[in-house]
């Protein structure tokens, strides 16, 4: 979506609207959630107004972000539960600390033995109900604090295993040592997870070198403005009640 299409949304922010935004690679998610306040105040002319998000993105990550205002962040833990979907690509051959290019290589793994049919094999691995551990680097909470922050410090931390259902992964183009993929995942499944035990499922290694949400159950990345248009229209357009 973008500030040309006709006609343009009308939102009643205040009351409660859901944005789908396209989060750009090397914002954070609370970036974007940031961005939309600051710009909602200034338009409305109000101190205060609910933002949040439902899901969070990493800031390697692009894709679909779903934003909701005013009395519509109740709606947030529902959004939150709905499945996803991703695209993205691995790197075979090598891993880093967080699982993905925003950490250097640590290790190298050979990846002259893999062929199709290792790589098909171990696919299959990971669909359906599966146990998977989170990366070091996330936001879940132990004893009160982001794992990432006890990550940076260089601390140990025991992580359980959760259990996730992944409904679809299908290998879209192979050209080692990059894969590309397509999944579809039940919510609180990491992808970095998935492409980190991948690598191990082939007897190399993996890390994530790209990753963009597409969907998020019926909510698409077609239908998303991109962040700058949305800046431009709450900037230029009149805001408030639906219908004005």
């Amino acid at each position: 979506m973008n500030a040309e299409d006709n006609p343009l949304p009308r939102y009643d922010f205040l009351g409660g609207a859901t944005l789908l935004v396209d989060k750009p690679q090397g914002w954070t998610s609370f970036d974007v959630v940031n961005k939309i306040r600051y710009k909602l105040k200034h338009r409305l002319k109000v101190k205060k107004i609910k933002v949040g998000h439902a899901g969070t993105l990493d800031p390697m990550a692009t894709g679909l972000l779903i934003i909701c205002t005013g009395k519509f962040t109740k709606k947030l833990a529902e959004y939150q539960g709905l499945p996803k979907e991703y695209t993205g690509t691995l790197r075979l051959g090598a891993t880093t600390p967080s699982f993905d290019a925003e950490c250097e290589v640590e290790e190298y793994f050979p990846v002259n033995h893999i062929t199709p049919e290792l790589l098909e094999q171990a696919r299959r691995q990971f669909v359906g109900d599966i146990e998977q551990v989170p990366p070091i680097f996330s936001a879940i909470k132990v004893d009160g604090q982001p794992l990432y922050k006890k990550a940076r410090k260089g601390e140990k931390v025991e992580v359980e295993p959760r259990p996730v259902t992944i409904h679809e992964f299908t290998l879209t183009r192979v050209e080692l040592p990059d894969v590309d993929f397509r999944v579809r995942c039940s919510k609180g499944t990491y992808i970095r997870s998935l492409a980190h035990d991948f690598g191990k499922a082939v007897r190399s290694g993996a890390y994530l070198t790209a990753l963009r949400r597409t969907r998020i159950g019926e909510f698409r990345i077609e239908d998303a403005w991109e962040l700058d248009d949305l800046v431009e229209y709450l900037e230029e357009t009149p805001v408030g009640v639906e219908g004005k």
